[in-house]
């Protein structure tokens, strides 16, 4: 893909980032934590080289207007370990399980914020040694 790709949502900068701070030991909110920095970054980076969401059209009404911004969730950046060997496949499968039943558990979004409001993770946040 071309650097300015409006489809792209890992660039150089975001995979070095994630293979410079990965630990294998780390906690679900220091995973969280990476997770949104690296979804700001992809922010900035779009920002910065002027990256705009690809247009769409909806095939119900018509109406054509760009899509929804790219983000990176807590899933992907686990993914994205395995899609440019940071880690181990095995590790990033239970790594995975951890993360959805962490998730269900907390009541936590696709990027590790509380659904209900709530302003602390519970038990499993804390760690998912493994």
């Amino acid at each position: 893909m071309a650097a300015g790709d409006p489809q792209r949502t890992w660039f150089l900068e975001m995979i070095q980032r994630l293979r410079l701070e990965w630990r294998e030991n780390m906690s679900f909110p220091d995973l969280i934590a990476l997770s949104n920095s690296l979804d700001s970054m992809l922010h900035e980076i779009r920002h910065t080289r002027n990256i705009r969401s690809p247009i769409f059209k909806c095939p119900k009404c018509g109406k054509v207007g760009p899509g929804a911004e790219r983000r990176v969730s807590v899933r992907a950046t686990i993914l994205s370990l395995r899609r440019f060997e940071i880690a181990d496949p095995e590790r990033i499968k239970i790594l995975e399980k951890k993360w959805a039943a962490c998730r269900k558990e907390n009541g936590l979004d696709l990027y590790g914020k509380a659904d209900s409001g709530e302003s602390e993770h519970r038990d499993c946040v804390g760690s998912n040694s493994q």
